[in-house]
Formats: C-alpha cells, sequence, structure tokens
C-alpha cells in the first residue's frame, strides 16, 4: 500500500512535553517531516485527513525497557510481533536490553537486530550492549565495539553483577570513554525470592525478596559511581527506600537517572490474590507505601522514566504454580493507558506526566526526543483518552498475552501512531 505523502491531523489537543505546549490545534505533515504545528496549519492540503477531535495528539512514546526477542534465526516473526504491540501502544522508540538469545555482547548480533528492525519498518529500535559477555560476569564484553555498532549504553539487564571487582572494572572503563552503565537495583544473593517481603508473601507461604535487596545493591553501585564518575540507570526501582537513597544521590550530584515499571507504579502485592502467576515479576511489587513513594519520585522527577518492562512470557512458562512461573509480562501496548492513568492519580498536568515517556526518558537515554515542531520528524500518535477498554489476550499484538492488567479496564488507547509520515497503525474510533 502506498503512503500518504501528506497527512493533516485535524482538530486534536495537542501536547508536547519538550515546550509545554497543551492547546487545540492541527497537525500537518508533509513527507517525513511536521510542515506545521496548530493555528500555522491552517489552508495545508493533505493526501489524508485524520480525525482528532477529542483526542489527544503527542509525540510517540518511548520505552527504556522493552525485550524483542532473538536478533537472528527465526527472530523474524517474533521482532515484528512486538515491534507490532509498540506501534499499536504508540511507542515508537524501543530500548532493547542484551538479554536476547543470543546475548547482545558481539556487534554483529546488535547490527543484526538494528537491520531487521529497520526492514519492518514499525518502531525505532535502540540496543544495550551486554556489559560482560553472556552476562555471566566472567569476562567484560568489547564495550567500545558495541558502542561503535550504535549501542546507547551497556547493561546486565536483569542479572545484577555478583562481582563487585568486575563491576567497578567495567565502570572505570566506561567512565573513561563517557558509556553509560544501565544497572538492575537488585543484590543478585538477597533477590532470591519470587514476592516482596511482607505479611502478604509471608502469608501465602512465597519466598520474599527484602527491601535490602534493593538498598544493598543501590549503596554498591552509589559507592562505586564515587569512585569512576561512571553515569549510571538504575532499572526498575522497586521501594519508598531505594527512591530515598536515589534522591539523596542526586542531590549530591552523582551521574545517576533511574526507571520505575507500570507494574510497580500502578499495582501492589495484594494484587497477587491467590497465586496469580501473571503477577509473578521482577522485581516484585510491594506494599502500598512503597508504590505511593514511586509515583511521587515519578512526578518530582526523582525517578526520570517510566517503563513498561515489557518481557513476553510463553503460556507453558507462565502457567505454572506461581513460585514456578517465569517472571515478567507483556506490556509494551499497556504504557500509554499507564500513564494516563498516572496522570489522574496523581493530578498531573499532561505534559507533565507525558515526560516521563517522552523528553525525560530520552534524556536518560542520551537520545533527542520527538518533538510536535515544524521541521521535527513526524513522529507522532493520536490518543482516544476517554475510551475504555480491557486487554484481553485477542486484542493485543504481542505474541504473549499475559499481563498483570489483563482484569483492568484500562482508560485510553492509541488511534494512530505515525513515524516518519507513515501510518504504521490504525485503530478504529470507539462506537459511541
Amino acid at each position: 500500500m502506498n503512503e500518504p505523502t501528506s497527512l493533516l491531523v485535524r482538530g486534536g489537543v495537542l501536547v508536547d512535553p519538550s515546550s509545554g505546549m497543551h492547546c487545540r490545534g492541527d497537525l500537518a505533515i508533509a513527507g517525513e517531516r511536521i510542515h506545521a504545528v496548530g493555528a500555522e496549519a491552517a489552508g495545508f492540503h493533505a493526501e489524508r485527513v485524520i480525525d482528532a477531535d477529542g483526542c489527544l495528539v503527542m509525540p510517540g512514546l518511548m520505552d527504556l525497557c522493552a525485550r524483542l526477542g532473538e536478533p537472528g534465526g527465526e527472530a523474524a516473526g517474533l521482532l515484528d510481533s512486538e515491534l507490532a504491540a509498540a506501534g499499536a501502544g504508540g511507542v515508537t522508540r524501543v530500548v532493547c536490553p542484551p538479554d536476547t538469545d543470543p546475548v547482545l555482547d558481539e556487534p554483529s548480533l546488535v547490527e543484526m537486530l538494528r537491520w531487521r528492525a529497520r526492514r519492518i519498518k514499525r518502531s525505532r529500535v535502540y540496543a544495550l550492549g551486554a556489559l560482560t559477555v553472556g552476562l555471566r560476569g566472567e569476562r567484560l564484553a568489547e564495550m567500545a565495539s558495541l558502542v561503535k555498532a550504535s549501542c546507547i549504553g551497556l547493561s546486565q539487564a536483569g542479572t545484577p553483577l555478583t562481582d563487585t571487582q568486575m563491576l567497578l572494572r567495567a565502570m572505570q572503563y566506561a567512565s573513561t570513554f563517557g558509556y553509560k552503565v544501565w544497572l538492575p537495583a537488585i543484590d543478585a544473593h538477597l533477590g532470591r525470592g519470587v514476592a516482596a517481603s511482607g505479611p502478604y508473601a509471608q502469608r501465602l507461604g512465597l519466598v520474599g525478596v527484602p527491601v535490602v535487596a534493593e538498598t544493598v545493591a543501590l549503596q554498591t553501585i552509589f559507592e562505586l559511581v564515587r569512585a569512576t564518575g561512571c553515569a549510571v540507570h538504575l532499572c526498575r526501582m522497586s521501594s519508598a527506600a531505594g527512591v530515598e537513597l536515589l534522591r539523596r544521590a542526586k542531590a549530591e550530584g552523582l551521574p545517576v537517572s533511574a526507571d520505575v515499571s507500570i507494574h510497580n507504579l500502578l499495582l501492589t502485592d495484594l494484587d497477587i490474590g491467590w497465586f496469580d502467576a501473571r503477577m509473578r515479576l521482577e522485581p516484585p511489587l510491594r506494599q502500598q507505601a512503597d508504590r505511593e513513594a514511586l509515583q511521587q519520585a515519578l512526578a518530582d522527577g526523582t525517578i526520570d522514566a517510566l517503563v513498561s518492562d515489557h518481557t513476553p512470557v510463553e503460556s507453558d512458562d507462565k502457567i505454572l504454580p506461581f513460585g514456578e512461573a517465569a517472571p515478567g509480562a507483556s506490556g509494551v501496548e499497556l504504557l500509554l493507558p499507564a500513564v494516563l492513568e498516572y496522570a489522574r492519580r496523581c493530578r498531573l498536568p499532561m505534559p507533565q506526566a507525558l515526560a516521563a515517556v517522552t523528553t525525560r526518558a530520552a534524556a536518560a537515554a542520551r537520545i533527542e526526543p520527538p518533538r510536535l515542531q515544524a521541521g521535527a520528524a513526524a513522529e507522532c500518535i493520536v490518543v482516544d483518552p476517554e475510551v475504555r477498554w480491557k486487554p484481553l489476550p485477542e486484542s493485543l499484538h504481542s505474541r504473549a498475552k499475559h499481563t498483570p492488567l489483563g482484569d483492568f479496564e484500562l482508560q485510553g488507547r492509541v488511534r494512530a501512531t505515525i513515524i516518519d509520515g507513515r501510518l504504521i497503525h490504525e485503530q478504529a474510533p470507539a462506537a459511541p
């Protein structure tokens, strides 16, 4: 199908966190670029008009943690489905951790992933290279080669390094060349559990993960940052105590950023219910006080970004007793309604809430964010903020259908996703 060379998104509410814009107007797109915004779009003649009345028009979202499958072999189908899920969720930029199969510890694998993503022509994919070979922590990966292959940082994904000497060496090397290291806020030994420590896990007889699993890891990382000057991004904060340590580190001026997953931001350990394996996540869901601290930290900028932590898990690995089920959930399609729910709960202006998945997320990843301004790349989404829906398996594009939010009625859904002037996803308006 030939794509239109010009688009007019008409009558929506334009929201752009980079400029603070929040007003009604039109968005004119010519080719791969935004031609005009707001009143300046009047008189623009387009081949295709998208009626955005009652909708929000905003830059595409950026997800700093979405797993996409293998970079080679049978990856094409899996990668296609996961990028289709991203497009359906309005996520136009995806950061892929290195815990693929095989691990992204060689430039050729990174280049293959990016090549496949470009051929699919959906969301933009940014890769994180492995910090150590195979993520086993036995030998440092060739960091310089991985960055040259366009990795935006080095990561252990969800596998913490147990050897602090190795981590010190890695951070010294990364600091020398200005690379950013992405680390999970979890201690490998203290984090060997399946649910957050507390009365509920104890009642269910589940092995707990104490808060100190996060705080011990953070204290170690911050000491190494002080020693090396290495810039670090902390992946998936989960506790109020961890938030307080992060706040102090930022006040001290340490070069650190952080994110939180949509699940830890919206749910608590009580949502596990009667051993619901969909709630088997890493980090685990914690108590209400932790959730409230995470929401406040994201609102005030202590936590920089909100992520889906998209981890497709096949049914055979999920439909098991809670303690045996594989951790993870599909989430990239749910990032947008999670942001809208977070904005409602915290009573935040829309530009401020969206910054956690646009400008602040991009800054943490050292990437220029998409913007709604003339001359910028046409990378935007149209969102119906009022439509209510349930993320039932048949409504999700990801191959893996398991999500902790599956029984919840969500509010807000993407009507259209545009990248470089191409309409890569379109959802019919909800019936009145």
